[in-house]
């Protein structure tokens, strides 16, 4: 158990993740090239450059605040990939373990701009280096299979297993429901997401006006991005509160 201990880049919070990192990686490099074969994949080249390019921008940010906390170690893991999967009607992106990434584009109208985009990919990136998905990934094997190891599960339900992988990490592809982030967990992707954003030249002071639209977006019922990301009116203050710190760390690029 306290070899399962972690602790989260930035805010210092000590989670229990009880997957390897080295099990999670190979089975995300599977199920991400599953999630590309089954999609369609857009052929806008103007938006699917923006994608890279700021999926680039804020990986340079993730390492450089890896290295900066002593976990360099960690900066190999990531073998970075940036996709745009061609679905107007999801309103939604996430970052595997390893960073592999999707943008799917019904979310591309809401983010407006790269600084929006930014916002996005920088908040899913920072649930990914904080490894939520661990954590929501070893409650559900927990609480669903048994609590059995992930090799040991995969053998014996693999179906099951990587239904619940998908459901961890927000892939709405296949899966018939998601595992909700926690508000802690939510805090600290927020938190991490407007550092790293702000470190890869993206103004965070923007994060408040896409958040509000993501909000006008919901209405009765709620794109993916906001049933697996809870939104409450507080989630806006605590952005604001953030600011000044992130601001610390933005230079415009």
């Amino acid at each position: 158990m306290l070899n399962a201990c972690a602790t989260v880049p930035l805010t210092g919070r000590t989670s229990l993740h009880l997957l390897p990192d080295s099990e999670l990686l190979t089975l995300s490099l599977e199920q991400y090239q599953t999630v590309l074969k089954e999609a369609k994949l857009s052929n806008d080249p103007q938006q699917v450059q923006k994608v890279k390019r700021v999926g680039a921008r804020i990986a340079q940010a993730t390492a450089d605040l890896l290295r900066e906390k002593g976990l360099e170690a960690e900066i190999q893991n990531y073998k970075w990939e940036f996709n745009l999967i061609d679905d107007p009607k999801v309103v939604n992106a996430w970052c595997m373990p390893g960073g592999k990434v999707a943008v799917y584009t019904g979310i591309l109208p809401v983010a407006g701009d790269e600084t929006g985009l930014a916002v996005v990919m920088g908040h899913e990136i920072a649930h990914a280096i904080a490894k939520h998905g661990n954590e929501r990934m070893s409650e559900g094997l927990l609480v669903q299979l048994g609590g059995v190891g992930l090799s040991v599960a995969l053998g014996t339900q693999p179906g099951a297993t990587r239904d619940l992988f998908m459901q961890a990490y927000g892939v709405t592809t296949g899966v018939g429901f998601l595992l909700p982030h926690s508000r802690l967990q939510e805090s600290e992707a927020d938190h991490i997401g407007l550092v790293l954003m702000a470190r890869a030249g993206y103004d965070p002071r923007k994060a408040i006006p896409f958040w509000e639209r993501m909000n006008e977006k919901g209405g009765s019922r709620p794109p993916e991005f906001l049933s697996t990301h809870p939104a409450p009116e507080s989630r806006i203050a605590n952005i604001k509160a953030l600011i000044p710190e992130a601001m610390r760390y933005y230079q415009p690029k």
